[in-house]
């Protein structure tokens, strides 16, 4: 079962901390179709944040269809987001992580390393559309 963390200062707001969570363990595959979300209650219990925060993050992956609340039942993952391509994620991730620890000996804060990544893939992606 999937477990939030919230990051109180990286200014998103609180319920789309949870669905952004939701929908990486969704791409990455360690959620799956059937599996249920915990509790309202248990995300309130674990995370100390209001309940009705807890419901609108629910209700946003339910709109999306990736959710479907089953009435004294829970929440449980109705899509999936994974990609095919999921297999090539050991791999891909243990460069990532030789990468990370490069830039980090490179002195590297965790807002350069956002920075450069994210600059990196716009660049990528433009070149690849071009």
């Amino acid at each position: 079962m999937i477990e939030f963390h919230l990051d109180p200062s990286s200014g998103v707001a609180t319920y789309l901390q949870i669905v952004q969570q939701v929908k990486e363990a969704l791409r990455l595959g360690t959620i799956d179709v059937g599996d249920q979300l915990p509790t309202v209650r248990e995300v309130v219990a674990d995370l100390a944040i209001n309940p009705n925060t807890v419901a609108k993050a629910y209700r946003d992956l339910e709109r999306e269809g990736l959710v479907v609340a089953r009435q004294g039942r829970g929440t449980f993952i109705a899509s999936t987001l994974a990609p095919a391509s999921l297999r090539h994620h050991d791999a891909l991730r243990a460069e990532l992580e030789r990468w990370l620890a490069a830039a980090d000996d490179a002195g590297l804060d965790e807002e350069s390393i956002r920075a450069v990544i994210s600059a990196t893939l716009r660049e990528t992606r433009a070149r690849r559309v071009a």
